[in-house]
């Protein structure tokens, strides 16, 4: 697999080490940079889970300024920039080239493209962009399409508005065309937007994580004729993924650092 597809994303993280190559842990959060002690928890469990790469699932608040990014998420996990692969979320949108792409460039030293893919121990890592236009036609899902090009399905993809959820937004059908574009390409969609927390069954060979319990006010869950096998709306919480060449485990894990449930995933390199 290609490592990387565009020379902006050079910026994303230092080359990998061979024992990276092996095993790399990833966290992942959403919805975290906002005021209190709640997100105060979350990112310090983040910190201490001492990343390989971290995603961060979208959404600073209150509308993702520049004020925004230096009072909340700048404090909790500026020190990881180096390592983080993000996703624009719904609340800085508006304001994304005062923030978002501003706080990036000067993070990284170049502007952050608007959908990327690196790699890490065996696994391609997908950011999109549930905010810009994402219909079958548009430059984003063309650019996805030609992304998967590459063998196998050992792959993660992440945007912020989740296609499966369980919580006060629902599923977005709107973004369909992602999942049939990772479908047989992928393993593994992570969102945000939804504050709680939730693992789907394999849909289209595709399993929804949402990670959205962030430290914001957690939103109910209100499960029926539904997919999601596993989900709390009691808790605020974060990802921990192990990857390894052909296998992750995936764990939610509260900010104590307890264990709230634990997933598998195996993939084919092709």
């Amino acid at each position: 697999m290609k490592t990387l597809l565009t020379a902006a994303a050079l910026a994303l993280a230092p080359a990998p080490s061979p024992a990276q190559d092996e095993r790399a842990v990833v966290w992942a959060a959403g919805d975290v940079a906002t005021a209190g002690p709640r997100a105060d928890r979350v990112a310090d469990l983040v910190r201490r889970g001492r990343p390989d790469r971290f995603i961060y699932l979208g959404d600073v608040y209150e509308t993702g300024t520049a004020d925004d990014f230096r009072r909340w998420y700048h404090p909790r996990f500026g020190r990881l920039a180096h390592i983080t692969a993000p996703t624009i979320g719904n609340h800085e949108w508006a304001n994304r080239f005062e923030g978002y792409y501003r706080y990036w460039y000067g993070r990284k030293g170049r502007r952050l493209p608007p959908w990327f893919k690196t790699e890490l121990a065996g696994w391609e890592i997908i950011s999109l962009n549930s905010q810009a236009p994402h219909g079958p036609r548009s430059a984003q899902v063309r650019w996805l399409h030609s992304a998967l090009q590459g063998p196998g399905d050992c792959r993660i993809a992440f945007w912020h508005r989740p296609r499966y959820s369980d919580g006060a937004y629902g599923g977005a059908p709107d973004l369909n065309p992602f999942i049939g574009a990772l479908s047989g390409h992928a393993r593994v969609v992570l969102s945000g937007h939804d504050h709680n927390l939730q693992r789907h069954e394999r849909r289209r060979g595709l399993v929804q994580y949402v990670v959205g319990a962030g430290g914001r006010g957690r939103y109910k869950l209100h499960p029926g004729a539904s997919t999601m096998v596993w989900g709390t709306d009691r808790v605020d919480g974060a990802l921990r993924i192990i990857l390894k060449p052909g296998s992750a485990v995936l764990e939610f894990r509260r900010p104590s650092g307890r264990l709230l449930d634990r997933s598998h995933e195996s993939c084919s390199p092709g």
